[in-house]
């Protein structure tokens, strides 16, 4: 006793984490051990024991279909080509599960309005609102379509949407092209700076950036994230380094294509943007996803969104059905002015990026994103994927994390091990306004809601 008293304190801290980085910032040794009380779903976790072959035998079929995708950037092209229903009616697509205009949250209804005056469906932005809250235009997820978007994610009609095709299985996805920073239609944004912007990109650069794709052929995707991976990215806060690869695969094409101060401001576009790739990846996650839809006995995750509102997952052996609970808000850090009184709940269907092994389960691959969002300095970027790997299938081995010691990347979101576990899936993402046409004010971590994956178990357990 007067050896354990003589010197500092030891400490063993079991569950909550705050309590051990309390401890260690007033330097106290501090061994932190993860523990939650057993879950409420135990009985329905053993009573799956029975199935478990067939239902590791199914999620190795996913798995095998996942990491086998060849995700290449072809084409751009105009949102109703692609679509049929977005030029056959007044539809909005929108992130996230299927939610109505009376309950969305103030930046998704600031995008809207702005999507309605840019397609010309009213004259400005009040007579948008009228229409929008009358039933004047019908609502939809992307994933519905075989899209995804950043934040709010709007598609309308008239936009330029990126084709990703799956070369390896014969799907594609689709997404729009990322508007840079400062306010945008993602965050809300909807005045004159925005929509002129949106037209621009309809208008000049989309079409000049789809001739460069047909021209070469496209860029193979899934090469240039592992060398991202190696650079410092994780595809969804940070984009940086792949970026800037795609932007020197794409350079050639695109002087072949283009010319003068159009292919200038092409060019230029790219290179300021820093967040350029991440819809390109938010198009690969979901064309290397898609194809794990419909495996029956898998309880791999094929797809996690947000519409500011809602939370909703999707399972492999339970197709298209949502499962959804009330989005949480994001813990960050926040611009100077703002707090999280100002934050929106989070929003967006670049949560799929997440469900391929990419940004919070690759964080490792990116520390300095760790800092950017709140989440602390090296050690806790590889706490944040190591606790992810617990929740997953295996790893992703064309994705190779450095920092890992060269393991890939977390890939294939078990149901199972989510509920088993407690721990709910973490995501990087940005942070809006609760307000519409403010934009971003931060940028943070945010949890997916138990509650999603344990109604998806119980629907899992009683689909059999």
């Amino acid at each position: 006793m007067s050896s354990l008293l003589g010197g500092p304190p030891r400490v063993v801290n079991i569950g909550l984490a705050g309590f051990a980085r309390d401890l260690a910032a007033n330097g106290a040794m501090v061994v932190q051990v993860d523990w939650r009380p057993p879950s409420r779903f135990t009985a329905l976790l053993a009573s799956l024991e029975a199935r478990a072959a067939q239902i590791d035998e199914a999620n190795t079929e996913a798995l095998r279909r996942i990491l086998g995708a060849e995700p290449w950037l072809v084409d751009v092209r105009r949102a109703g080509e692609l679509i049929g229903e977005l030029d056959a009616e007044r539809l909005i697509l929108h992130a996230g599960p299927p939610l109505a205009w009376a309950r969305m949250c103030g930046p998704l209804r600031g995008a809207v309005c702005g999507a309605i005056v840019y397609e010309g469906w009213a004259a400005d932005l009040a007579a948008a609102e009228a229409l929008a809250a009358r039933g004047g235009v019908r609502f939809a997820p992307n994933h519905h379509y075989g899209a995804v978007g950043p934040m709010t994610g709007i598609t309308t009609r008239s936009q330029p949407l990126m084709v990703v095709a799956n070369r390896a299985h014969g799907n594609r996805a689709l997404c729009t092209i990322n508007e840079g920073l400062g306010r945008v239609m993602r965050f809300g944004g909807n005045d004159a700076e925005v929509l002129a912007r949106l037209a621009w990109l309809r208008d000049e650069f989309g079409p000049l950036l789809g001739a460069a794709l047909r021209s070469s052929g496209g860029v193979a995707l899934g090469p240039l994230i592992a060398r991202g991976l190696t650079m410092g990215d994780e595809m969804h806060q940070r984009n940086v380094a792949c970026t800037s690869l795609l932007l020197r695969a794409l350079a050639p094409s695109l002087a072949t294509v283009g010319a003068g101060a159009s292919l200038t401001r092409a060019l230029e576009f790219i290179a300021g943007n820093d967040q350029f790739f991440l819809n390109v990846a938010m198009a690969l996650g979901k064309s290397m996803l898609d194809p794990a839809r419909g495996i029956a006995d898998s309880t791999v995750v094929t797809a996690m969104a947000r519409n500011g509102s809602d939370f909703g997952i999707r399972v492999a052996a339970l197709g298209d059905r949502w499962f959804t609970a009330p989005v949480e808000m994001p813990q960050g850090l926040y611009f100077p002015g703002y707090s999280a009184a100002d934050a929106n709940p989070d929003i967006g269907d670049s949560a799929i990026v997440e469900a391929i092994g990419l940004g919070a389960f690759a964080m490792a691959a990116a520390p300095a994103v760790a800092g950017f969002v709140g989440a602390g300095g090296f050690a806790e970027a590889v706490g944040y994927s190591q606790a992810m790997s617990e929740l997953t299938v295996a790893r992703n081995a064309r994705w190779p994390i450095p920092a890992l010691e060269f393991a890939g990347t977390p890939t294939g979101i078990d149901l199972r091990r989510v509920v088993e576990t407690g721990v709910a899936p973490a995501i990087n993402t940005g942070i809006a306004h609760r307000r519409a046409a403010v934009g971003q004010i931060g940028a943070g971590i945010a949890r997916a809601p138990l509650a999603c994956f344990e109604q998806a178990l119980a629907a899992f357990a009683d689909a059999r």
